[in-house]
């Protein structure tokens, strides 16, 4: 039995920080990190059942033609990331009644529509790009046992040795493999480095004086076999990662809105994030 103050329940019987109940949520979930996105992206269902919102949190369910479901927004970074997966999975695996794990185990399907600034000259502003591999400089999966298949020890062990001299352990996650075949099958592709916040952990230098001032180049300089990386954002790896851990499928898909090679931002940003979130929705 799970105690009260692991598994912190409101009074209504929602999960603590969500603010949701089991039957508010979809088994195909959408994650948008800006609470605003959320009704961008449920404009387009046919019809809503559900608008639910906490803290940052906001969540709608509702039906695009006869399939169900949920947007809902994160926050910025793996932090968020930590407490909305683990709440989704309880919501799903969870019987909140007697405080068990269920015998039977839902799989989530999750797909993040995020924003992202590349760090290769030929991924171009406006390209919509999805994260075949995400690795995280953050610490979040040091407090998390999972196992990993033999492509991510790998690179991680790689990347691993290229980062050592600056002290950063970088740990790798993988995309679902029916998620890319269902909804990239023809987008870009790449590894996606997730950073622990937004200015000196990406390389932007406002009036800091940063500890690595060649961020960008040394990101966009590495290479093993085919693998690269393509772009910086703040929650993929986390998402990839305690998603496999708990047994759901991830996808992040990224509206690229800089490069950070040379220096420039969109001048259309929510055109490119309307145009993911319309390809998404499509194949979905």
């Amino acid at each position: 039995m799970i105690n009260e103050s692991e598994l912190i329940l409101n009074a209504d019987g929602s999960i603590y920080h969500l603010n949701l109940l089991p039957e508010d949520l979809a088994d195909t979930i959408i994650t948008v990190g800006d609470p605003d996105r959320v009704a961008k992206v449920s404009k387009y269902f046919d019809r809503i059942e559900l608008k639910k919102g906490k803290r940052e949190f906001i969540t709608h369910t509702g039906y695009l033609g006869n399939k169900r479901l949920t947007v809902i927004s994160t926050g910025i970074g793996t932090d968020n990331i930590d407490i909305v997966f683990n709440e989704l999975d309880a919501l799903v695996n969870i019987d909140f009644a007697s405080r068990t794990v269920k015998s039977t185990l839902t799989s989530l399907d999750i797909v993040r529509i995020g924003t992202s600034g590349a760090v290769q000259q030929d991924v171009e502003m406006g390209t919509i790009l999805a994260s075949a591999y995400g690795v995280g400089l953050d610490t979040l999966m040091n407090y998390y046992q999972g196992t990993k298949e033999e492509e991510e020890q790998v690179l991680q062990r790689e990347l691993g040795v290229y980062f050592s001299v600056l002290n950063l352990q970088p740990y790798v996650a993988k995309a679902s493999d029916s998620l890319l075949d269902r909804i990239a099958f023809d987008l870009a592709k790449g590894i996606t480095l997730t950073a622990p916040g937004f200015y000196a952990p990406q390389g932007r230098c406002v009036r800091s004086k940063n500890t690595i001032p060649n961020f960008i180049g040394l990101v966009n300089s590495f290479r093993y076999e085919k693998h690269r990386f393509t772009n910086l954002e703040m929650e993929t790896a986390g998402i990839y990662a305690l998603a496999k851990m708990f047994g759901h499928q991830a996808l992040s898909i990224n509206a690229i809105l800089a490069s950070r090679v040379d220096g420039r931002f969109s001048s259309l940003p929510e055109d490119v994030v309307d145009k993911a979130i319309q390809l998404v929705l499509e194949r979905i």
